[in-house]
């Protein structure tokens, strides 16, 4: 359909354009057009990438893990079982 335009075509419909709307209006026009676009390029790329959970540490030690579901998952850690009173580390072999 647009295979038989040609420039004089464009420049023609740039004319009609530019009559009907004005020249004060065309570059808030145009800049709505391209805010536009931005929005439209922004919301196709973040369909297209999957989002990853997100994990905080919290100040107590647990970890909580917020998926892109709007799930959560915390988790506690718990100190290692130390043995005996008074043994700082693993055994020493003679």
């Amino acid at each position: 359909m647009l295979q038989n335009l040609t420039g004089w075509h464009f420049l023609i419909i740039l004319v009609i354009i530019l009559l009907l709307f004005g020249a004060p209006k065309l570059p808030a026009l145009a800049r709505s057009l391209g805010q536009s676009m931005k929005i439209l390029k922004t919301e196709v790329a973040s369909d297209k990438k999957p989002e990853e959970p997100t994990t905080v540490i919290n100040a107590d030690g647990s970890t909580t893990v917020t998926n892109p579901d709007g799930t959560t998952t915390t988790t506690t850690v718990r100190p290692a079982d130390a043995g005996s009173a008074g043994s700082t580390g693993p055994a020493a072999k003679n």
